[in-house]
């Protein structure tokens, strides 16, 4: 969908939306084409229950004029339009009409009380509406007439235009990554496995990021002991995808530092979560596919970063597998010796993710040396028993960075809440016969496998966010359609943003 902006004036034709505040106070637009309608708006507003509020509209048709339909949209109260209010704003109107005009006409005002210019307000239902826009529907051969596709542009009139584009268009290319990220979640794990998504991730190279793709044979000379021992049940060989991206070169002749150490993330890539021989029940098992949302928030954020030229230096690393049960799979009991050098008996074949991180964790240490390290998993249930699906689970090893990605959730909506790690967990995790087991008892398991991260990381700054119970959407919201959400893209997009290149 194409996204617009010009200068503020009255459309004479088309579809017209504007903004009505909370107590049915219309904004200078909406003034004006109530008074070039001859009152239509308002006599339509009294006439109904429309006040206002969020969430809210009023359609106005004009039957035998060139203006087809004039929509109300409810802003609440001034004091509440902020930028993620004005973001869910423009998913909502996609949502609204999506399946009746081809091009909506989208008239912003400055509004008193609200802290935002009239251009930064447009950037930001701009940024809504292409979030609200996506759409998956490459499998099917039949097109419904009430599809909901007619939406074609959405074209943001406002004072400034020209400022509301050059905003804009960086946040465009965040949105490239959301979407990338969302078309990977989303197929279908006969289309997507770990060859195929490697693919993907090489993609990136023509934005000038460097990827590598490493085999089974690499990786068995590395010693990942982990990381293969999941994938070895599968006809589908594994693959570790690292990606880096220099936005910050360093300076020429200087020596090598901390300076110029790179922020890693790190994903876990389960193309398919059987379970393996711990198998999964099988009603839901075709949720599994998703299982690599991890990898596919990183590819995603790699993509944007690239996209939007950002002045840092990142590396990302995605572990591919695809975790099924055969007679060659893992075992139950079974012990696996991970690329650090640290055993682990398996007890539960269905606790593998962490076993694919913990040597991606290492190998990304080991090589980059990082300042940082974030990884993403779509790692337990139980972090969905303890948060349900409205946040993402955190776990880190340093306050401050916690903080920091907290704060940079609540900027972009996508909340995580911190869960504690400790020694009094640790020890859940301890194995008679190896250094540790990949599960522990029936409580904590969200904290227990975060512990068992922790163990591969070091002394870097980490943060490990379980992202299971917010990678997929089952009903939907106006700038995460249902499906794929790409949970993660914009929040850690948004922390390098004010943490890392503001501080560059």
């Amino acid at each position: 969908m194409k996204i617009s902006f010009a200068n503020l004036s009255v459309p004479k034709a088309g579809a017209i939306i504007v903004g009505v505040l909370e107590g049915r106070k219309l904004t200078a637009s909406a003034e004006a084409v109530d008074k070039a309608t001859s009152g239509a708006v308002m006599r339509a507003i009294k006439a109904s229950s429309f006040k206002g509020s969020k969430n809210h509209s009023l359609t106005v048709m004009t039957p035998g004029g060139r203006v087809q339909r004039i929509v109300c949209v409810g802003l609440g109260k001034a004091k509440d339009v902020d930028a993620l209010a004005l973001q869910n704003l423009g998913g909502y109107i996609v949502k609204t009409l999506k399946a009746h005009v081809a091009v909506a006409q989208v008239l912003v005002d400055e509004i008193d009380g609200c802290d935002l210019k009239a251009h930064e307000m447009a950037a930001e239902m701009a940024l809504g509406a292409r979030l609200g826009s996506y759409s998956f529907n490459k499998y099917k051969t039949k097109k419904n007439d009430h599809s909901g596709d007619k939406l074609k542009e959405v074209k943001l009139l406002t004072k400034g235009s020209a400022k509301a584009k050059a905003l804009y268009e960086p946040q465009d290319k965040v949105a490239d990554g959301v979407f990338f990220t969302r078309d990977l979640v989303s197929e279908p794990a006969n289309v997507l496995y770990p060859e195929s998504l490697a693919a993907q991730a090489k993609s990136l190279a023509k934005l000038g990021i460097k990827v590598e793709v490493l085999g089974k044979a690499q990786m068995k000379r590395l010693g990942m002991g982990a990381l293969l021992g999941v994938a070895q049940g599968s006809v589908n060989e594994p693959k570790l995808v690292v990606m880096q991206y220099t936005g910050k070169p360093k300076r020429k002749g200087s020596n090598p530092s901390k300076a110029d150490a790179p922020v890693a993330f790190v994903g876990k890539g389960v193309t398919f979560d059987s379970g393996g021989i711990s198998i999964k029940p099988s009603a839901g098992m075709e949720d599994m596919k998703w299982d690599m949302g991890g990898a596919g928030v990183v590819i995603g954020l790699m993509k944007a970063l690239a996209g939007r030229k950002a002045k840092v230096n990142a590396v990302g690393v995605v572990g591919l597998v695809e975790n099924m049960p055969s007679g060659s799979a893992q075992r139950p009991g079974d012990v696996v010796t991970s690329m650090s050098g640290q055993t682990i008996e398996v007890l539960n074949t269905d606790a593998e993710g962490r076993l694919v991180l913990a040597d991606a964790l290492h190998y990304t240490k080991d090589r980059f040396n990082p300042h940082t390290m974030i990884d993403l998993a779509t790692l337990t249930g139980a972090i969905m028993v303890a948060l349900g699906t409205h946040y993402a689970g955190l776990f880190s090893n340093d306050d401050e960075l916690a903080w920091d990605l907290v704060n940079a959730g609540r900027e972009v909506g996508e909340r995580v809440w911190t869960l504690p790690l400790g020694p009094e967990y640790d020890k859940m995790i301890n194995s008679d016969i190896a250094d540790m087991q990949n599960i522990g008892d029936r409580w904590g398991g969200s904290i227990t496998a975060a512990q068992f991260l922790k163990r591969f990381v070091g002394d870097t700054k980490w943060v490990h966010l379980d992202i299971a119970g917010v990678t997929w959407s089952k009903s939907g919201k106006p700038i995460a359609p249902k499906g794929g959400t790409g949970f993660g893209v914009r929040l850690l997009d948004q922390w390098v943003k004010h943490k890392l290149e503001k501080t560059a």
